[in-house]
């Protein structure tokens, strides 16, 4: 009878197309090693089957378009359309027909090791890539979606072949006499955009990173020129640097002025609904979350949910229950906040929900209650 490391050694040196049957010959063996062996590679071919079909799907408008006669096929996409700082970046990206590589998505979903592992295979793979970069001066100047079809511009006469069909994410880009498609969500669609947007988004954080180094004081090596909480209070202590898009934060230092007595008992409500929220046993991932389109009072994790809190605090129901407060309006501001930091920290595919803490007072006690679900993102 063969040795467990010697079946170990058998399947790790058969090709794919070998693995199936040795795979059914040992199965028979009902030694726990071996059999823990088997289920390892099992797992290894679904997750393989799993990923080799993923990446058929993200052929898809590729292959329409070669049914339709077009040869070179670019995938468009941009980074940083939402930052306070720093540049937008767009890329072109094509890539030879039926190429696939494995791992590759929106980067979006994509850590950031894994984005930098793939940027070169991308680069080494490409018939030809072209990368577009528009300053903050310019986005200032023209506004961030003209400074966004800019640079996808820029992308496209940077390659070194001209293409005849263009894929975007999302958008229809003006002034381009290349036959086009937008696709809501291509980056995690089509091959070609996905490609671009790792490009895109490697290339602007190196750019961010560099930036660091010379303006030292805004955390730009971690933020890549978001509007994090850090960055806010960094602007607010420092002001405006070269690199700060002027029309994205010209009201932020309102946000710092000194506390007010109301400021002082919310910040009460708030320390008392995270104690509660606690004992409920939610992590606490952040306190009084702030970016130019909003802010959160508690961002939170319970079990794979994160929560976006809003609390709100009355002396008496005179005026309604305190979570009567949260507008729609008010809610419109939390969505996109909330948006704001799950792009901020990469967070993709995780549930979402939107609570509201209630404080309120009576005969000088305070009364906490919490709601789950108070509104949600349609």
């Amino acid at each position: 009878m063969e040795t467990i490391d010697a079946v170990k050694k058998k399947l790790s040196s058969a090709s794919a197309q070998q693995l199936p049957d040795l795979l059914k010959q040992y199965s028979c063996d009902k030694r726990k090693g071996i059999q823990n062996i088997l289920s390892k590679y099992h797992k290894k071919m679904a997750a393989d089957q799993k990923e080799s079909q993923r990446l058929e799907n993200m052929l898809l408008f590729e292959r329409q378009c070669y049914q339709e006669g077009f040869t070179a096929i670019a995938g468009i996409d941009e980074v940083g359309r939402g930052p306070l700082a720093g540049p937008v970046v767009a890329a072109a990206v094509i890539l030879p027909k039926e190429c696939k590589i494995e791992g590759i998505n929106d980067s979006k979903k994509l850590s950031a090791q894994k984005r930098e592992a793939l940027y070169p295979i991308i680069c080494e793979k490409a018939i030809a890539y072209g990368i577009g970069i528009v300053t903050a001066q310019r986005i200032d100047e023209i506004n961030i979606l003209q400074a966004t079809f800019e640079a996808m511009r820029e992308a496209v006469s940077k390659l070194s072949l001209a293409p005849d069909f263009i894929l975007a994410d999302a958008v229809h880009i003006p002034h381009i006499p290349i036959p086009q498609r937008g696709i809501i969500g291509g980056d995690g669609k089509s091959i070609s955009i996905a490609a671009a947007s790792i490009i895109a988004k490697v290339t602007r954080d190196g750019i961010m990173e560099e930036y660091a180094k010379i303006y030292p004081s805004y955390g730009f090596e971690k933020n890549k020129g978001y509007g994090s909480q850090e960055h806010i209070h960094a602007i607010s202590a420092y002001g405006l640097c070269a690199i700060h898009r002027k029309t994205f934060v010209k009201n932020i230092s309102s946000h710092h002025k000194n506390p007010s007595q109301n400021k002082q008992k919310g910040d009460k409500a708030e320390q008392l609904a995270v104690q509660e929220m606690k004992k409920m046993g939610y992590t606490i991932l952040a306190q009084n979350y702030r970016c130019l389109t909003g802010e959160i009072d508690i961002i939170a994790k319970k079990e794979n949910t994160i929560v976006f809190t809003e609390v709100k605090f009355r002396q008496s129901e005179q005026k309604g229950f305190p979570c009567e407060a949260v507008t729609p309006q008010k809610q419109k501001h939390i969505l996109a906040a909330a948006n704001s930091y799950l792009s901020e920290n990469e967070i993709s595919d995780t549930a979402i929900r939107f609570d509201v803490a209630e404080i309120l007072q009576k005969q000088q006690k305070l009364f906490f209650r919490y709601i789950e679900n108070a509104f949600w993102q349609e």
